[in-house]
C-alpha cells in the first residue's frame, strides 16, 4: 500500500496563544493560519481573544483589531472595506468570502481564518494571486472595437446594458475560483470561474466589436470546458454572483456560432 504524506514543512502545527488584553471581557476567539517564509519553519495555527467591546461587527474588524493591538506581524490583504476591492478574500469558517462583509455573528463557534484554499501562500493570510491575475489579462478585459474612430461616445440602450448585471460587479477576489475542484486540478490551463465571468462580460457588452475573437480564444478544451457545474463558485461569491451560469452562457455561444 503507498502511504502519500505531505512534506514535513507542509504539516500545520499548533501555533502561540496570545492572551487577551487586560481588562476585556466580551471576547471571540480566533484561530489564524501564519506562516513566515523568513523561518523556514512549518505553517501554525495561532490563538488571539477580540475584545468585542473594542472592535467592530466584521471578521476583519477582529483582524485588524488583532494586528494593531495584539500582534502587528499579522499579515494581510485589505483595503475598501465595503466588499468592492476584493482584496481581503480568504477562507473564513471554511467558506471562502470577504472578511469585510462577514458578520462574526454569523460564525458558530471559534473563528477560523486561513487564506484562500489552492494558492500559493505568501505570507499569512495574503496569496500569490500573479497567475490568477494574468488569467485576467489573457481575456483582454476592455472593449475592442474595428470601426473608424468616431467623435461620439459608444452609446448602448436599457436593454443592452441590463445584460451585464450580474457580471460587471465582480471585484476580482478569487473566492470562486479558489473554490472550484476544477481550478484545484487544471488552473495552469483552465481559466476558471472569476475569468470566465469576466470574459462572458465583455462578450455581451453591445458596444464591443470582437466577439469572434473572443470566443477564438477560449476555444479550448481547458480553457473553457473544465466547467463541471459543481456549483461551488455560486454558492461562496460574496457578491451573490452567478459565474457557472455565465460559464454556460459562452458554451451556448459556442454552439451557436457552429451550428
Amino acid at each position: 500500500m503507498v502511504e502519500i504524506l505531505l512534506p514535513k514543512r507542509s504539516r500545520v502545527k499548533r501555533g502561540k496563544t496570545w492572551k487577551a488584553l487586560s481588562g476585556a471581557k466580551n471576547l471571540r476567539k480566533y484561530l489564524i493560519y501564519r506562516w513566515n517564509p523568513d523561518d523556514k519553519g512549518n505553517p501554525c495555527i495561532d490563538t488571539y481573544y477580540v475584545d468585542l467591546d473594542d472592535c467592530g461587527p466584521m471578521v476583519l474588524d477582529g483582524l485588524l483589531y488583532i494586528k494593531n493591538k495584539i500582534d502587528p506581524t499579522l499579515t494581510l490583504r485589505r483595503s475598501c472595506r465595503e466588499g468592492i476591492c476584493g482584496s481581503c478574500g480568504m477562507n473564513i469558517d471554511g467558506t471562502n468570502t470577504l472578511a469585510c462583509v462577514k458578520d462574526m455573528k454569523s460564525v458558530k463557534g471559534d473563528i477560523k481564518v486561513y487564506p484562500l484554499p489552492h494558492m500559493s501562500v505568501i505570507k499569512d493570510l495574503v496569496v500569490d494571486m500573479s497567475h490568477f491575475y494574468a488569467q485576467h489579462r489573457s481575456i483582454d478585459p476592455w472593449l475592442k472595437t474595428i470601426s473608424p474612430k468616431s467623435s461620439k461616445e459608444l452609446l448602448q440602450s436599457h436593454s443592452d446594458r441590463q445584460k451585464l448585471d450580474g457580471l460587471y460587479e465582480c471585484v476580482m477576489c478569487a473566492c470562486c475560483s479558489t473554490s472550484c475542484p476544477s481550478y484545484w486540478w487544471n488552473s495552469d490551463r483552465y481559466l476558471g470561474p472569476a475569468v470566465l465571468l469576466q470574459a462572458y462580460r465583455w462578450l455581451v457588452d453591445s458596444r464591443d466589436e470582437e466577439q469572434g475573437e473572443r470566443l477564438d480564444n477560449l476555444e479550448d478544451p481547458f480553457r473553457l470546458y473544465r466547467c463541471h457545474t459543481i456549483m461551488n463558485c455560486a454558492q461562496s461569491c460574496p457578491k451573490g454572483l452567478n459565474p457557472a451560469k455565465a460559464i454556460a452562457k459562452i458554451k451556448m455561444m459556442m454552439l451557436e456560432r457552429k451550428i
